[in-house]
């Protein structure tokens, strides 16, 4: 019996594939606690038989055989032999699965597991002791397998510098990555590893407004994948994922029907309103790596050694940026908004003289500004509407960060100087303490921005249960 909203559940809706049935489960905001139990609401809760615990734990991975069941006989008295039923791979990988999902569950009401190396604790995260047992349950169990074809530059490599850094540094990371195995078998999770500013830069036509051979390389990628190997056509995608951080990665998927209806796509522009669909797909963080490093980024001054309240550089890009300049663009000496900043003053040197630094919205809703602050120490502002923030499964943006609507730009002033003194530097500390989500390590460390992507990929394959129709005939 489920008695807690915060806790991962099941569903009923399925989708049949290719000998496979794939049941979905809620929105992977698994440990928000007004998500969830508005969801709740609109749903059943018929399938809690694939995680209960008492069945989970009789089925061993060293020994994943059906119970012998008691004596019995035909009708014409002669004894009926005892069969065992043998367990496909994809079965074994859903009971692992399943064991991991009744474990999240149960570390809700038990005492906080051991680590030490860090434990998460505090209100900047949704429930800190499910996330904590769900990050030690993938980094047990979860097996990523990566298709070796194709060749770079467009696969198997992306830019590990400047503004689409994530994508290449995920995507070289993931080439010797733990998590990687070199048998599919045992993957819970596949990933195409293309990178979509590879397309743009090798592929694309500048000025052409031609996208036909972009998205026909994706598409004949997933093709080619799908003809040599059965797990595609077996979920229609659906333990499948993509990661782009270029602006026109949602584009790029759209020429693939079942990589956007059903694969996850992890993605820096995490736009509902151009089809990003949080049930499945992964919101990541952009950054800005000018060196391909964060050497000289991280830290900066206390709350009392910054005098500037609010900044903000940037160009006109998009419908937000320029009612915030038409608002405040030389209007308040508290308010330092600036369309160009001045050649004599350090972008960066601002960033650490402010308490808040804006994070608004350009042609697309990701800016790289949101981790600024946090390596920073000057607590996030954002203006965006239609946005999933990254990692928000998890994390409690509204406690190291000021949520403002678009409306709200005429005062920005007001709403941050209501803010108590004693909450800003309450918000500060925890962003600070939330920076290590978001720090780029090479090699990764855990709980950095790497894992935390993994671990947001991993909550939405937990989300999904497939069953192998096959293995049951």
């Amino acid at each position: 019996m489920w008695r807690s909203s915060k806790v991962l559940r099941f569903l009923v809706p399925l989708i049949v594939a290719v000998g496979v049935v794939v049941s979905m489960s809620p929105k992977a905001f698994i440990f928000s606690t007004d998500y969830v139990e508005k969801y709740m609401k609109s749903r059943l809760p018929e399938a809690d038989h694939l995680t209960n615990s008492s069945e989970l734990h009789s089925i061993q991975d060293s020994n994943l055989k059906q119970p012998v069941r008691e004596k019995q006989v035909h009708e014409n008295g002669t004894r009926i032999p005892r069969s065992q039923k043998k367990y496909s791979n994809l079965e074994k990988l859903e009971v692992g699965l399943g064991q991991a999902r009744a474990a999240i569950r149960e570390a809700q009401h038990g005492n906080q597991t051991e680590d030490s190396f860090y434990v998460p604790d505090g209100p900047m995260y949704w429930n800190p002791k499910a996330f904590h047992r769900s990050y030690l349950e993938m980094e047990k169990r979860l097996k990523i397998y990566v298709y070796e074809e194709g060749e770079p530059p467009v696969f198997h490599y992306g830019p590990c510098k400047h503004t689409y850094a994530i994508e290449g540094f995920f995507i070289q990371t993931m080439e010797i990555s733990r998590f990687r195995t070199s048998n599919p078998k045992k993957a819970h999770i596949f990933f195409l590893p293309f990178s979509v500013t590879m397309l743009t830069q090798v592929i694309y036509v500048a000025e052409s407004h031609d996208w036909s051979l972009m998205k026909n390389t994706a598409s004949d990628y997933v093709n080619v994948i799908a003809q040599k190997y059965p797990y595609w056509n077996r979920s229609l995608g659906a333990d499948h994922f993509m990661l782009a951080c270029h602006d026109w990665g949602p584009e790029i998927s759209f020429s693939i029907p079942y990589l956007h209806q059903n694969a996850i796509r992890a993605l820096c522009n995490a736009n509902t309103s151009e089809r990003f669909d949080a049930i499945r797909d992964v919101s990541i963080p952009e950054i800005l790596l000018p060196s391909g490093t964060i050497d000289g980024m991280l830290g900066g001054p206390s709350p009392s050694k910054r005098p500037i309240l609010v900044f903000y550089a940037g160009g006109v890009h998009g419908p937000i940026r320029p009612i915030l300049l038409e608002h405040w663009e030389n209007k308040d000496p508290d308010v330092q908004i600036y369309k160009y900043l001045p050649k004599n003053i350090s972008y960066y040197g601002m960033v650490r003289k402010s308490r808040y630094c804006i994070c608004p919205s350009g042609y697309e809703v990701a800016s790289p500004r949101m981790v600024e602050g946090l390596y920073m120490g000057c607590v996030p502002v954002l203006i965006k509407d239609d946005y999933v923030i990254p990692f928000s499964d998890v994390l409690n943006w509204k406690t190291f960060s000021v949520i403002i609507p678009v409306k709200d730009i005429p005062n920005l002033k007001k709403i941050l100087l209501s803010i108590p003194q004693r909450q800003y530097i309450k918000m500060q500390r925890r962003g600070i303490q939330m920076r290590k989500h978001f720090v780029v390590n090479s090699p990764p460390k855990r709980y950095d921005v790497f894992h935390m992507i993994l671990h947001s990929i991993w909550l939405r394959r937990l989300n999904i249960g497939l069953r192998d129709v096959h293995a049951e005939e």
